[in-house]
């Protein structure tokens, strides 16, 4: 008997599966289009890591060092005062940005509130910030579907990768560890229990690689806009829980969701990573901007990040079903 269960559990979510891939295969061609939009409306041109080193465009001027190569001092700026100066050049060298668009069922939510759900708004920046990283002259790859590339066809072969990915869609990449020097930017709802959430960002931290962090919500999820009796599913377990009068929820809801928050800063406040918060009724090339502006930024804290580093649990609800 527990055997013909499992059968059909797993029959179950085959089907399922089959039917997620079938939906997201057919909204393909819209979100590279919109990608493609949204990619064009940030400024192209040379995208530099803020770091000194080789490269074309300037930097910043810094004081001569005893030692120092004669030729390297700037002598105009020098003559400005009783120091000596080097002008030193931006590091423009490629490197590799791995994104992780979260895909598991949660991210399948869109309320009423929302101009399209948290799946295809996290695609849509993916796409975009690719495009953007690429026309840069940056490499891109997602963490265990596809390698780092730098082709100009990068968003067809990052499509490409995921409608046949059959595998199970989890909200963090498993087992994940980026080369040094890497950037990595997870873009999900993070509704995780925290545990999990810290435990995956250590390990692919380890290397010390940079990250930016951005939680992708619907406002629905922030807000909590909902009263009277109202059905919540678990989309993850599908598991369900009534509510008599759920505006009565809201002030514990939005408590949880506070601290949950508080959780996720800390934790990228310890790696050095950015956290950013996005909503789906927002533009999306807001989002692609602040991306933008973020990545390759080279501050000290993560730059001095290079050595391994050694709850509450907000679940995924499904939100607005009237019971």
């Amino acid at each position: 008997m527990a055997e013909g269960s499992a059968g059909r559990d797993e029959l179950r979510a085959t089907r399922l599966a089959s039917g997620a891939g079938r939906t997201l295969a057919a909204s393909m061609p819209r979100l590279i289009l919109e990608s493609r939009k949204i990619a064009a409306t940030v400024i192209h041109g040379l995208h530099g890591r803020r770091r000194a080193g080789s490269g074309e465009n300037f930097w910043q001027f810094r004081r001569y060092v005893s030692g120092e190569e004669a030729r390297r001092i700037d002598w105009r700026r020098s003559a400005r005062d009783d120091h000596l100066y080097v002008r030193e050049q931006e590091w423009e060298a490629a490197h590799t940005i791995w994104l992780w668009p979260d895909r598991s069922p949660s991210m399948t939510f869109a309320s009423k509130l929302a101009r399209e759900s948290k799946l295809d708004r996290t695609l849509t920046i993916a796409f975009a910030l690719a495009e953007v990283m690429v026309e840069a002259g940056e490499r891109v790859g997602l963490p265990g579907l596809m390698r780092p590339t730098g082709s100009r066809a990068v968003i067809d072969r990052m499509a490409e990768a995921i409608i046949h990915d059959p595998r199970e869609r989890p909200s963090l990449p498993k087992d994940f560890a980026p080369p040094m020097l890497s950037e990595v930017v997870l873009l999900s709802d993070l509704w995780s229990p925290i545990e999990e959430t810290r435990a995956t960002l250590t390990q692919i931290s380890g290397n010390g690689s940079q990250g930016h962090l951005v939680q992708i919500v619907d406002p629905a999820e922030e807000t909590f806009p909902y009263s009277g009796r109202v059905e919540f599913s678990e989309p993850e377990t599908g598991q369900m829980i009534t509510a008599g009068r759920a505006e009565n929820w809201r002030a514990d809801y939005e408590a949880r969701l506070k601290r949950h928050r508080e959780e996720l800063a800390a934790e990228a406040k310890r790696l050095a990573w950015s956290f950013t918060i996005h909503r789906t009724d927002r533009p999306a090339n807001e989002l692609l901007i602040a991306l933008h502006g973020r990545i390759g930024e080279g501050n000290e804290a993560a730059v001095s990040n290079r050595r391994p580093r050694g709850g509450l649990a907000l679940k995924n609800m499904q939100f607005g079903r009237p019971a």
